[in-house]
């Protein structure tokens, strides 16, 4: 299967990061997110919608994001591109060689 993007489509510096659990004073723990690399990335939306969650109605809306082929890319991790945050819901090889990598990814609280 051909991957359905070319070079120019990579518009969006993006930053992925990766999830460090740090332990708190009251022997819990917080979580922060560290920077893995700076790449660049193509958005494309694919749905949106609401939900009620907690007594509001929340925001979502799903994305494909492309990037090239990163090996460390895993699905507890995310994306940032400026002030949005993008949740990683997987990362295919979309076409098994190694060339680009699909992030169906969720942005939140919209």
């Amino acid at each position: 299967m051909k991957a359905p993007i070319n070079a120019g489509d990579l518009r969006h510096r993006v930053t992925i990061e990766s999830p460090a659990r740090t332990a708190d004073e009251a022997g819990g723990a917080t979580i922060d997110w560290q920077s893995v690399a700076e790449v660049w990335a193509a958005i494309w939306s694919r749905s949106a919608g609401e939900f009620f969650s907690a007594d509001r109605i929340a925001g979502i809306a799903t994305h494909d994001i492309w990037i090239r082929h990163r090996s460390d890319v895993t699905p507890d991790m995310r994306i940032r591109c400026g002030n949005r945050v993008f949740a990683i819901l997987g990362a295919i090889d979309v076409d098994d060689r190694g060339r680009w990598l699909k992030c169906p990814s969720e942005e939140r609280d919209l």
